[in-house]
């Protein structure tokens, strides 16, 4: 995983910005987190498959693993994060895992146009997560 998130913003700063925010079918984003540990900002580089009403959802899959991705620990222990979105400016929002509701609702969309994410939920006993990256008003 960190050798992929190396990859992809080599190709964004080598592109100067013009290509790697986008990838199969879905808008990526660079979310900056808190370090629980440590307190230090550390970013990852995420797809972002449904942008409700100006916010974006992430999905917390870390490739069917069974342990949470770092980033979505971070942001539980602290939600206010940085994201940059396809390149845009750096914006600071409110993170929240998406409700037991929203995510019964949300789950069959976002699987049934990226298959993906249902052959990670089959990898692991853990549900994965939805994180919505909300605008703060």
């Amino acid at each position: 995983m960190n050798s992929m998130n190396r990859m992809h913003r080599a190709l964004i700063t080598l592109s100067g910005g013009r290509l790697g925010w986008r990838m199969a079918g879905m808008p990526m984003l660079e979310l900056t987190t808190t370090g629980r540990k440590s307190g230090e900002l550390r970013s990852t580089m995420l797809s972002s498959p449904l942008q409700p009403h100006g916010s974006y959802v992430v999905v917390a899959s870390r490739g069917g693993d069974d342990h949470h991705p770092a980033w979505y620990l971070n942001l539980v222990e602290n939600p206010e994060v940085q994201v940059v979105f396809q390149g845009g400016a750096r914006e600071v929002r409110h993170a929240r895992v998406a409700t037991e509701v929203e995510r019964a609702r949300l789950w069959p969309i976002i699987t049934d146009d990226h298959k993906n994410y249902a052959d990670y939920q089959e990898k692991t006993d853990r549900e994965i997560p939805l994180v919505f990256l909300d605008p703060i008003r």
